[in-house]
């Protein structure tokens, strides 16, 4: 079974966290989202993988590889130009045309019964099946009407107040006929809801929808991001420890998977689900609360708190510091004394010096360092990127 993956967009509500990867690259729980997902869809039974990419497309290449490490076979569709969903997936028609396939965006992290999705799709008579699932806030969505079929009878995008009349939200997961490829344009820029599903409603085509239940993100934001980690983690099912740990008096409440080469001070406390990537220093009296995520290399000096957060490779946390809800990008360094309020951002390489304060739902661009005892309350920016953290 086929499945083609869209890789091509440069995840700019992500921001900071993708200046330095694509955004499929992002990890979550210290593995690239893209590698949970593919990990995922082979396990179901797709052996056939296509993958559109563009915007730092070799990244996702570095980490994929051939596939055969998945079980797979992968072959990669290079976008010249942003051509839209539709589009994208039109750009890798070569190796889809003739059989049925899944089309799934590459930010997507799931454990939805994708079988169940596409044999759905085969035992009735639509040209496409769009994925539903019901969500308490459908406005940043595709939402659909269906009637007792499962037939789409209606389809808008991202309606606005007064138009949402259902809570049915498009996942941006497909089963498709390769039929859909007469009505996608060649070399243009077109989009599955914008384009594709108006235009084959009024030509009276059948869609319809298929209502999935378990677990599903897109991850495009980084709160979505933060949610789609707390899921994972809470799959860990006991204490996991990959090479030599070595422990002071601590306490561990499981379950925590541990990497190899970690060190533990004296009376620190660990309170699973939590993940900790190998070679990372924990001090003394450190408290490492449920939901966490810590990469490689990463050091937690003494009485540092961490809750419910993402810290990725080589971020050194001071003493007496507490990180609440945020995400810390690589070699990002943060004093001690400071402060680090819910769902902040904090982007690769930036220096927070000793005593800071950062409020709550700021970002900070990459290499910016911040000076002793600020409160940083406005996101702070760096010229030399792109400020834009709007949109894909």
């Amino acid at each position: 079974m086929k499945v083609c993956i869209m890789c091509g967009g440069e995840g700019t509500r992500l921001r900071p966290l993708t200046f330095d990867r694509p955004k499929p690259c992002i990890p979550i729980g210290n593995i690239p989202s893209l590698c949970h997902l593919v990990s995922h869809l082979a396990n179901l039974g797709f052996s056939e993988v296509i993958i559109t990419t563009g915007y730092k497309g070799d990244a996702i290449g570095k980490i994929l590889g051939d596939g055969s490490l998945f079980g797979v076979t992968i072959t990669y569709v290079y976008e010249e130009t942003k051509l839209g969903t539709a589009g994208s997936v039109r750009n890798a028609m070569e190796y889809l045309k003739g059989s049925t396939f899944l089309v799934v965006g590459g930010d997507h992290l799931t454990d939805l019964n994708l079988i169940e999705f596409y044999r759905e799709h085969l035992s009735h008579d639509a040209m496409i099946t769009v994925g539903l699932i019901s969500i308490d806030e459908p406005k940043d969505y595709g939402i659909a009407e269906i009637d007792i079929r499962n037939r789409i009878l209606r389809f808008a995008e991202k309606p606005g107040p007064g138009e949402i009349f259902s809570n049915l939200a498009s996942t941006g997961m497909y089963v498709c006929n390769p039929e859909i490829f007469d009505y996608i344009p060649a070399g243009q820029k077109f989009d599955f809801a914008k384009d594709l599903f108006p235009l084959l409603l009024q030509e009276g085509k059948k869609i319809n929808g298929w209502l999935a239940s378990g677990n599903w993100s897109d991850v495009g934001s980084p709160l979505s991001l933060r949610a789609a980690e707390k899921w994972l983690l809470h799959k860990i099912p006991y204490t996991d420890i990959t090479g030599d740990l070595d422990v002071k008096n601590a306490t561990i409440q499981g379950p925590v998977r541990f990497g190899g080469s970690i060190s533990l001070g004296q009376h620190a406390r660990i309170i699973g689900p939590v993940s900790i990537g190998h070679g990372t220093k924990i001090g003394d009296g450190v408290l490492i609360g449920p939901y966490t995520s810590i990469g490689n290399q990463c050091v937690i000096r003494d009485n540092a708190k961490i809750f419910s957060s993402s810290l990725y490779n080589q971020v050194i946390i001071g003493s007496n510091t507490t990180i609440s809800g945020s995400i810390i990008d690589n070699d990002t360094t943060i004093g001690e004394e400071c402060t680090i309020e819910h769902d902040t951002v904090i982007g690769p390489r930036v220096v927070i010096r000793n005593g800071c304060i950062v409020h709550t739902r700021i970002r900070i661009w990459p290499e910016v360092v911040i000076k002793e005892n600020s409160i940083v309350k406005a996101h702070v920016m760096n010229e030399k990127y792109d400020t834009k953290f709007e949109g894909s």
